[in-house]
C-alpha cells in the first residue's frame, strides 16, 4: 500500500426504521430506508513494522470495531492505524459500524494492497447489522437482519440538522420494551420503507418527509425525556417532522437545502449538553473505496 491511506468512514441517518418480530434466535427484523451522510470519521493507515490501533478518544481504544475489522479482511497487516473521532457515540448515528465497513471496502477495493476478501459482504455481516448497508455506497433499502441490502441510486443532496441530547439508551432495553408492545406487521409491498425509497429516488422531498417514521419512537422518548425534548425542540423550530435515529439518542429533520437547514438550527433552543450537526446527505465519491 501507499505509505499513508486515509479513510473516510460517513454516519448515517434511518429515514424508516420498521421493526418485526424477534427471532428464535434473538434478533429482530428489520425494514429501513438508510442514506449517509457528510459527518465522517477519519482512518489514518500507515505501513508500520507491527499493527498498532489508537483512537482520539482513549475511551474506544479497547475492542473496537476497526481492530476486529483489520483482523477479518486483513489479516497479519503491518500498518499503525489512528482512528479520529467526529461522529458522536451511542447516537444511532453507525459510527463504529460505518468504521469498520471503511476497512472492509478498502481491503476489497485494493487500497491496503492486500489479497482481496472473498466474500467482503459476510465479513460485513460478522462485524455488526449495520455493516454492509456501509458498502453499498448510496441510500439504500436495509432487510432482514441487516444483512439484505438495497442499494437506491443517486441521492439528491438534502440537508439535515441533527440533535445529540446528553442522553442514552440501551439498544437491548429498547427492543424488549418494544415487543412488550403490539405494533402493524406490514407486508413488504405495503411497506412506508418501500415507498420511502421510492420518493427519495424521485426526490419528493415532502413525500418522504411525509413518510418518515421509527418504530422505536413509541418507547424511547419515555426511556430518556431529553431525547424527546430534542425532537420537541425541532419541532417548535418549525420543523415540519423531527425523527429519532436509530434507537437514538440523536433525533433529526430533513431540509431541502444548505440554507433552509442552517436556519432552521438557528431558530432550535435548547439548553446546554445538546450538541448540534448542520450537514448534507454523502453524495460524493470519495468514500467509496
Amino acid at each position: 500500500m501507499q505509505p499513508s491511506v486515509v479513510l473516510r468512514a460517513p454516519a448515517k441517518l434511518n429515514l424508516t426504521l420498521e421493526v418485526g418480530n424477534r427471532r428464535a434466535d434473538g434478533y429482530h427484523t428489520v425494514r429501513s430506508l438508510m442514506v449517509p451522510i457528510d459527518l465522517c470519521d477519519e482512518i489514518s493507515v500507515q505501513a508500520a513494522r507491527a499493527f498498532s490501533f489508537s483512537c482520539s478518544r482513549e475511551d474506544l481504544n479497547a475492542e473496537n470495531l476497526v481492530e476486529r475489522a483489520f483482523e477479518q479482511a486483513a489479516p497479519h497487516l503491518a500498518v499503525d492505524v489512528r482512528l479520529t473521532k467526529v461522529i458522536p457515540t451511542g447516537a444511532g448515528l453507525g459510527g463504529g459500524s460505518s468504521d469498520a465497513a471503511a476497512i472492509v471496502r478498502a481491503a476489497a477495493g485494493g487500497v491496503l494492497q492486500v489479497p482481496r476478501p472473498a466474500d467482503p459482504v459476510a465479513i460485513a455481516r460478522a462485524l455488526g447489522s449495520d455493516v454492509p448497508f456501509f458498502l453499498a455506497g448510496t441510500a439504500a433499502v436495509v432487510e432482514g437482519t441487516g444483512e439484505r441490502v438495497t442499494p437506491l441510486g443517486a441521492m439528491p443532496r438534502w440537508w439535515t440538522v441533527i440533535v445529540k441530547p446528553p442522553a442514552s439508551v440501551s439498544t437491548a432495553d429498547a427492543y424488549r420494551r418494544l415487543d412488550e408492545r403490539e405494533r402493524p406487521s406490514r407486508a413488504r409491498n405495503a411497506s412506508l420503507t418501500i415507498d420511502a425509497g421510492e420518493a427519495l429516488q424521485r426526490g419528493d422531498f415532502p413525500r418522504v418527509v411525509e413518510l418518515l417514521w421509527n418504530d422505536f419512537e413509541s418507547v424511547v422518548y419515555e426511556m430518556a425525556p431529553q431525547i424527546a425534548q430534542a425532537r420537541t425542540a425541532l419541532i417548535d423550530a418549525g420543523a415540519t417532522h423531527a425523527l429519532l435515529t436509530g434507537s437514538g439518542a440523536c433525533v433529526f429533520a430533513l431540509a431541502p437545502d444548505e440554507a433552509e437547514a442552517r436556519a432552521l438550527d438557528a431558530r432550535v433552543q435548547l439548553p446546554g449538553g445538546y450538541a448540534r450537526f448542520v450537514v448534507p446527505f454523502l453524495t460524493s465519491r470519495d468514500w467509496r473505496a
